[in-house]
């Protein structure tokens, strides 16, 4: 069956209470309007139209990176069925099935509309409706079936009789058309209470032309929530968060307090993996099998192999954790940095745009910028790259099996060779040789019974300051 989609994106989103387009709002790091894209983009669709509205350049904006997209543009707010009607001429010579969803319906499940297309070919239907029966249906359009339990029409909430009102099954906003039916949608007449075209006319227009239409029971009311105020927004994140957790759950991680955990719709975590609370994984990051990630750790954009050790109030971004690495308490590494596998980053240590090689320690109080830095280094507490002239940044290079000692400032462009070694307190210019040891202080000279000389003074002075008082 050949498919083509048509996502409704037009709304003018003022119960929002905001600039921003209600579909471009995000839920869990993603576009609203994103994940009813994703949904259909698993359907191998022949086209995709989008149609938009006063947000038209926004929306556009968003979703450019998403493969070929046909806009169709409602320029006045005339309802659903002027707005699918806008999307006809870029459909012209398709032949197929046309499935319409909301853009604002960011639950809707690949698995829910591929079952709802099936039934449509199935009954080889002209119009299927997917509805669904709600608990409280009273924001809803009704579905309307005779005795016999066919479809006759939906009636949407304001123009519905108190009896009608008692009904149910509602519509879910979603619809399969037989591309011969989109010219009947100018035989869709105004509303005159609400002065909308109402694409759920389209049903009774259809069946008074003798067409087959019907509706299909199959979704549930948590996945067609439409979004419309912030409180929907925040009641469609926690159920998006609730299959999160059930599929990473089922997959085998662990979480030791799932409420307080925020994690974005494009993780990725592997198997016996646990999450303590208080952790927000967001973007694209991708978390290996085995790893402990515990408490108010962030992590954004980034890869984290297998068996990793974050600690406890870590920020990560943009970076690559090789496997078996420990990072932190209170590390933080900036984008572009990359930690070797057993390397260990530990309290306050602060890694920008470099890379730090296997078994590497830098076990506190360190700044390491734009560092190239090899496997088995000690890097001592309180040691800085100078990696700014204030001008342009240089690189600092530290070859394998290098001790660094504490309170070291590197002042780069500079290259420590191999095995070699810089005493502590040392500020180095220069490259070091491999195997040699780099000392750059002052020297030290002790002034005997100084200390004794200043106290003696100190008194001398307060008692000459208490018989000036008197």
């Amino acid at each position: 069956m050949n498919i083509a989609g048509v996502i409704l994106a037009a709304g003018l989103s003022t119960r929002m209470k905001s600039s921003l387009p209600k579909v471009l709002h995000t839920m869990h790091g993603t576009p609203l309007l994103q994940y009813v894209i994703n949904a259909l983009s698993t359907l191998k669709l022949k086209r995709l139209v989008l149609v938009v509205g006063k947000h038209s350049e926004a929306i556009r904006e968003s979703v450019q990176k998403t493969g070929k997209i046909f806009f169709a543009e409602q320029k006045e707010p005339k309802g659903t069925g002027h707005a699918v009607l806008q999307a006809v001429p870029s459909l012209l010579g398709f032949k197929g099935a046309v499935l319409i969803v909301n853009g604002d319906s960011p639950l809707v499940t690949p698995e829910t509309l591929r079952k709802f297309l099936k039934y449509h070919k199935k009954k080889r239907n002209d119009i299927s409706v997917l509805s669904f029966t709600s608990q409280n249906p009273a924001s809803y359009g009704r579905v309307l079936r005779d005795d016999r339990g066919r479809m006759l029409s939906v009636v949407e909430e304001r123009d519905a009789t108190a009896e009608q009102k008692l009904i149910r099954e509602v519509n879910s906003g979603v619809y399969a058309l037989g591309s011969h039916v989109l010219p009947l949608l100018r035989d869709i007449r105004l509303n005159p209470v609400k002065r909308e075209y109402y694409l759920t006319d389209l049903v009774h227009i259809a069946r008074e032309k003798g067409l087959k239409e019907d509706a299909c029971c199959i979704g549930s009311e948590e996945e067609f929530i439409g979004v419309n105020t912030r409180e929907e927004l925040d009641r469609a994140r926690a159920f998006m968060k609730d299959r999160m957790i059930s599929r990473f759950t089922k997959k085998g991680v662990n979480f030791v307090a799932a409420v307080s955990v925020f994690l974005s719709s494009d993780t990725d975590i592997g198997k016996e993996t646990t999450l303590y609370p208080n952790v927000h994984i967001e973007g694209k990051t991708r978390i290996g099998r085995g790893c402990v990630i515990y408490p108010n750790v962030r992590i954004l954009n980034s890869v984290i192999e297998d068996g990793v050790v974050i600690k406890d109030s870590t920020l990560i971004e943009d970076s690559v954790v090789r496997k078996l690495a420990s990072v932190g308490p209170f590390a933080h590494i900036r984008p572009g940095s990359v930690i070797g596998r057993e390397a260990k980053i530990g309290n306050f240590v602060e890694v920008k745009k470099s890379v730090i090689g296997p078994g590497t320690k830098a076990s506190h109080l360190t700044y390491l910028g734009d560092a190239r830095i090899g496997k088995d280094v000690n890097i001592g507490a309180g040691t800085i790259t100078c990696n700014y002239d204030g001008k342009k940044k240089h690189t600092t290079t530290v070859e394998d099996h290098v001790f660094i000692g504490s309170d070291s400032q590197l002042v780069a462009p500079v290259i420590i060779g191999k095995r070699a070694y810089v005493g502590a307190g040392s500020t180095i210019t220069r490259d070091v040789p491999a195997e040699a040891l780099a000392v750059s202080r002052t020297k030290q000279t002790n002034i005997e019974g100084w200390a004794r000389t200043k106290k003696s003074k100190a008194k001398g002075a307060k008692s000459k300051a208490g018989r000036a008082k008197s």
